[in-house]
């Protein structure tokens, strides 16, 4: 028979070491290297950190993707002063292929944008580019807006998890952990497009 104090111990102890060994497998994730992607129909950068805007328009510009969506740009800005911040150059043939998402303003916000936009242009795969500890919550919010498109992850190496184990960094990746859970909880569900979701 158990000791009371040992099933309370137990009780308490699994839980956490199940959330530790969580954070290890999703910080070890969110560092992984992207792979070289599949073709697909289309490319959505989720705006928020550097490079990835960049890291999209190289995409766009080998052919990965016949359309990219820049999802979450804000609404007062031009596709003019947004290539002209980008360190790759955008000849006119390929600017005429780029959609502005001005709408999102949460990942929730990305996975609705993205969803309209694939589906108006008949789209039955995209790449997804974000942060490395941003993608799974990225990709879930997009399967849960349009679950009939395949998503391939293109993860993006953010400049603050160059040394992860400064405290910045740690903080960081501690927060996105828990909207992570959040997401796979469902807990973030109730503003699609509030701020801070």
């Amino acid at each position: 028979m158990k000791h009371p104090f040992h099933a309370a111990l137990a009780v308490v102890l699994v839980p956490v070491l199940l959330l530790m060994a969580g954070f290890l497998w999703f910080s070890a994730d969110a560092l992984r290297a992207p792979r070289q992607p599949p073709h697909c129909d289309g490319i959505v950068a989720l705006t928020g950190g550097p490079n990835r805007i960049d890291t999209s328009l190289n995409l766009l510009r080998e052919g990965y993707g016949r359309q990219l969506l820049i999802s979450g740009v804000d609404r007062h800005a031009t596709l003019a002063q947004v290539l002209s911040e980008a360190r790759v150059p955008v000849p006119p043939v390929m600017a005429s292929r780029i959609t502005l998402g001005r709408r999102a303003v949460t990942t929730i916000g990305n996975g609705i944008e993205t969803a309209e936009w694939a589906r108006f242009q008949g789209m039955r795969s995209v790449i997804v580019v974000t942060a490395g500890y941003h993608i799974r919550r990225a990709m879930m919010e997009i399967h849960r807006a349009a679950p009939e498109l395949v998503l391939e992850p293109y993860p993006v190496r953010s400049p603050v998890l160059e040394h992860v184990l400064t405290r910045h960094g740690a903080v960081l990746m501690m927060r996105e952990y828990s909207k992570w859970l959040g997401a796979l909880l469902g807990v973030t569900r109730r503003a699609p497009l509030a701020a801070g979701s």
